[in-house]
Formats: C-alpha cells, sequence, structure tokens
C-alpha cells in the first residue's frame, strides 16, 4: 500500500452514518493524577472544539492533579488556571481525601451528567488514564468509549511487557535491560530472567552499570517503563549520566527501561486508526530541535519540526505501515494508536519504539496531523474515533453475561 493509495481509502466516508449520530452527548475526561497533566489539557482542549465542530454535544469532565473529578462549571478552566496552585497545595492520591472512595465521582454531584452521557471520549495521557485505570472503571459503569480497552492500554503503556509481546510477533525493536527500582535504590534481590541474569541474583549500581555497558556501551537511553511524553527519559554517554538517568526514570517509575541507542536515527510515526479493519496513515518524521525529542522539545518550544510526508521511498512506506499495523494487532488494540519508530539511516531498517494508545490531540501533535494529510480533517477524525467507540461496544453488547 502506498502513501498515495493510503490517502484515497482514508478519504472515503460512510454514508450511511445520519446526522442523528452526531447528537450524541460526549464526556470529555481531561487531566488526571499524572505528570502528563498540562498535557491532557491542551489535548483535550482541541478534541472539545473538534466535537462541537462535528456536531456533538460535548460535556467535559474534569480530573485533578490528586484525583477529584470535576464536572458542572467550565473543569477545562478551572482545571488550566489551577492545576499547578492545586497540584502544589494538596498532596497526591489518597493522602488528600478522608478515603480512597472519595477518589471516584460523587453520586450526587456527578451522576446525572455521567448518566446522560452517550460516549465518552478519554483525553488522558499516562498513569491513571492511558494505563487500563480509567477503561476498566468504564467497563463497570458499562459506558462506550474512545479507544483501547483495558488489556491493551496496560500493556502498551507497560513499554517492557509491550516489548516481549511485540517481539514473539518478530517485530523489531532496540536490544533493551530492565532494572527495578527496589534492585537500584536498595540492592534488591530480583529475577531478571528475561535478561539472561542468574535468578536471584542480587546487584548493586556498579553491577548494573557494568552490565549495561557491557551489553550496549554508550550511548544509551534511559527510560520510565510507564509513561509518555518523554517525561523522565534521558540520553547517557557515560556512566555518571547512566547513574544520573536511572536516578531520574526511578523518580516515575518502579521500573527502568535502558535501551541502546539506534545509530544514524531518524524518528518516524505512524497514525493507526480503526477496529478490526485498521488502516495506516502516511508515515511523517519527527526532527528534533535537541539532541532527542524530549518533553521540552514537544511542548515547551517550537525548535522541533514535523516532516509530513516523510522522506522515504516507496517501499519503505509500505514496510513501516505494515509494522504499524502488526503493532496495533499483535497488541489487540481498537480506535486508534500512534505508533513510533527509530530508523537507521544507514541500513533503512525499522526499530519499533512504542505504542501509543491516547497519542497527544493538540493541532500541532502528530496523530491529527498524519491524517490531516492523508484526507481525514480533525472534526473528521473525532467523529470517526468516536463511531468507532460504539462500534466496539455495541459488537461487546452481543457477549453473553449469564448461562
Amino acid at each position: 500500500m502506498t502513501a498515495e493509495t493510503t490517502r484515497v481509502e482514508n478519504t472515503q466516508t460512510d454514508n450511511s452514518q445520519s446526522d442523528a449520530a452526531r447528537n450524541l452527548r460526549i464526556g470529555v475526561i481531561l487531566g488526571g493524577r499524572s505528570s502528563e497533566h498540562e498535557v491532557s489539557l491542551a489535548s483535550a482542549q482541541n478534541v472539545i472544539q473538534a466535537l462541537r465542530e462535528a456536531g456533538y454535544t460535548v460535556v467535559p469532565i474534569g480530573i485533578s492533579p490528586t484525583g477529584r473529578w470535576l464536572t458542572g462549571s467550565d473543569p477545562l478552566a478551572q482545571l488550566t488556571n489551577e492545576s499547578a496552585a492545586r497540584a502544589a497545595q494538596e498532596t497526591p492520591g489518597i493522602e488528600a481525601h478522608a478515603g480512597g472512595w472519595d477518589l471516584l465521582p460523587r453520586y450526587q454531584e456527578d451522576a446525572q451528567t455521567l448518566a446522560a452521557i452517550d460516549v465518552i471520549f478519554p483525553v488522558l495521557h499516562g498513569p491513571f488514564g492511558e494505563d487500563g485505570t480509567i477503561q476498566g472503571l468504564l467497563e463497570m459503569a458499562n459506558l462506550p468509549y474512545v479507544g483501547c480497552g483495558v488489556l491493551t492500554s496496560a500493556v502498551a503503556m507497560d513499554k517492557a511487557i509491550a516489548k516481549r509481546l511485540l517481539a514473539a510477533e518478530g517485530i523489531l525493536q532496540a536490544p533493551s535491560h530492565l532494572i527495578q527500582r527496589s534492585q537500584w535504590r536498595n540492592g534488591a534481590t530480583i529475577d531478571n530472567a528475561a535478561d539472561n541474569l542468574p535468578h536471584n541474583a542480587s546487584h548493586n549500581t556498579d553491577d548494573i552499570c557494568a552490565q549495561v555497558e557491557a551489553r550496549f556501551g554508550y550511548p544509551v537511553f534511559v527510560k520510565p517503563a510507564n509513561l509518555g511524553s518523554s517525561i523522565g527519559v534521558s540520553k547517557a554517554r557515560n556512566r555518571p549520566e547512566l547513574i544520573a538517568a536511572i536516578d531520574l526514570a526511578a523518580d516515575y517509575d518502579r521500573k527502568i527501561l535502558v535501551e541502546a541507542a539506534i545509530p544514524h536515527a531518524r524518528e518516524i510515526e505512524v497514525s493507526v486508526l480503526g477496529n478490526h479493519a485498521p488502516i495506516a496513515s502516511i508515515p511523517g518524521e519527527v526532527i528534533p530541535g535537541h539532541e532527542f525529542y524530549d518533553y521540552e522539545a514537544k511542548y515547551l518550544d517550537d525548535s522541533s519540526r514535523l516532516v509530513i510526508p516523510a522522506e522515504l521511498e516507496a517501499d519503505q512506506v509500505r514496510q513501516v505501515q505494515e509494522m504499524a499495523l502488526a503493532a496495533f494487532r499483535a497488541l489487540d488494540a481498537e480506535g486508534l494508536a500512534r505508533v513510533d519508530f527509530l530508523m537507521n539511516s544507514a541500513t533503512g531498517e525499522f526499530y519499533l519504539n512504542e505504542i501509543n494508545t491516547m497519542p497527544g490531540f493538540t493541532r500541532n501533535s502528530m496523530y491529527p496531523k498524519l491524517w490531516e494529510a492523508s484526507g481525514i480533517a480533525y472534526p473528521e477524525l473525532v467523529h470517526r474515533l468516536v463511531q468507532l467507540a460504539v462500534e466496539r461496544y455495541d459488537e461487546r453488547s452481543h457477549n453473553r453475561t449469564s448461562r
């Protein structure tokens, strides 16, 4: 499939969709208990606008950095204006409340609002939103929602687990080494058999660094296994930088992934859309303004460039699209995902970097821009995502729940 035929296929619309379908009330959940809280707010602002342009009634539903649910008077504006102060004043998690149940939507205040919603669009990035937690809550509430289900969301968020499943499908990835935070900080005993280490072998920081150096050399990339938006990600060129990088990643997650750097790397991304018959967008390329595409390069300055379409040969376009679709199917994904690759420009090999099941949705984010270049405008894109959510919900409704 070439980029051109992809464009033709993607511009096809379902003429059976009625105007009545666009009368649905869409609940957009935004914010969340994640270090990607601000990214969610930026994405949600654009999703809300696009849904309204597509003809839907939108009900914003906010989740504060401490997990408090907000409905009613403009949660997006409230969180945008107050999230920084709220995060500084409140202790994250259960300690900020009388009990864990207080973190759930309050029945008297929120139940009527939630009950009137037809489909949920969870524009949440990172833990407590993109990792299967909110998806599980929505499954229990029997609400249709945009995006992947519980299993796929959880697996894709955990890069270490996702790597194992994708490797089983023969999808090429950068070699990696998994470190447990307890192992790093306390010299705890762990089972790292996946890395061919002795069972219950005790390691100190020097041992771990020596293993990384022997296996990969430098440079390497270090990242939290369960996070996105390049938060906590570092490039290490020597042992002091490696130690600092692991310390940083360990602040964000109990599992730290060290990956070999791909030489001559180009960052290529593909957007995927669909349920049982997914389609792939034309590929795009990120040219980072920094040494790599870190959080600052993504969101805080304008030094990075997005090249759409990526300058690739036709056979390379087909190859990376096919790899993106293979990864999407391997994780049993539904709705949407952005699949990121590193391309060795010297050899032409593509290495799958990660799958994002709720990618950024700002106007400058790669996921919607790739579809726009492939023939699907932003309002039409969010409309299709809502329809895919309804389709998935209807299909699952055929499951028997009793004998």
